[in-house]
């Protein structure tokens, strides 16, 4: 019974078009003011600052001010990855063929949910490693092998900081494009930071997609065998 109003709350909160389009522009981690998201979802600056309102009580979005300005942001990496498999429930309808969009493509190919690697960027890198033996699927999460400790050692990565978080250490991410597990949380942010940092992918003007570079490319299949 508990449950229920919870669920029927939150519900309400992203059924809105207008709050569901604000919510999605901030996938990517990165906090907006209130102008940027009322123009993205088409709104006028009181009417935003209402829905704002209503995502700030609900506990989906943090509001930080800084000067004379607001930002907004996702409340935590588990808003995004709660929220953003369900883009897939509706895609199941059957709907007109249409030509996809080279954004719909970029999207589809390399993207930051939150801030983690999504799209079939984010599913190869996953696979890759569970296919050489570097994770292993459990339940919902992902639990690193002893191979896999050697190699996310040699990458850099400290698995026992990122253990001591109070973030999900692994969990699987149900990637809404490709209808199969991306690995995101904790984990996920590390690849994600350590992938940016040594020139592997790169952000674009589009907020949400990346780019896989030519290094980024060769390192891949240096490490993991991809062939992007």
């Amino acid at each position: 019974m508990d449950a229920e109003p919870s669920m029927a709350s939150i519900g309400a909160l992203i059924g809105s078009p207008a709050r569901a389009a604000m919510l999605a522009l901030l996938f990517d981690g990165r906090a907006l003011t209130a102008t940027e998201l009322s123009q993205a979802a088409g709104v006028s600056a009181a009417t935003a600052s209402e829905h704002l309102g209503k995502l700030v009580s609900g506990g989906l979005l943090l509001c930080e001010k800084h000067g004379r300005h607001r930002y907004y942001k996702l409340a935590g990496d588990e808003v995004a990855e709660a929220l953003e498999p369900l883009i897939h429930l509706v895609r199941h309808k059957p709907a007109p063929v249409r030509q996809v969009s080279s954004e719909q493509k970029l999207i589809r190919c390399a993207r930051l949910c939150y801030d983690h690697m999504a799209g079939a960027l984010g599913v190869s890198i996953t696979t890759a490693m569970v296919d050489q033996g570097y994770l292993r699927l459990r339940d919902r999460h992902y639990d690193v092998t002893s191979r896999g400790e050697m190699f996310f050692f040699e990458l850099g990565i400290d698995l026992e900081v990122l253990r001591k978080t109070r973030r999900q250490f692994a969990p699987q991410c149900l990637d809404w494009s490709e209808r199969k597990p991306h690995v995101a949380g904790a984990l996920g942010a590390a690849i994600t930071d350590l992938a940016f940092s040594l020139k592997w992918i790169e952000r674009t003007k589009h907020r949400r997609i990346i780019k896989l570079t030519d290094l980024g490319r060769e390192q891949l299949e240096e490490k993991l065998g991809i062939k992007p």
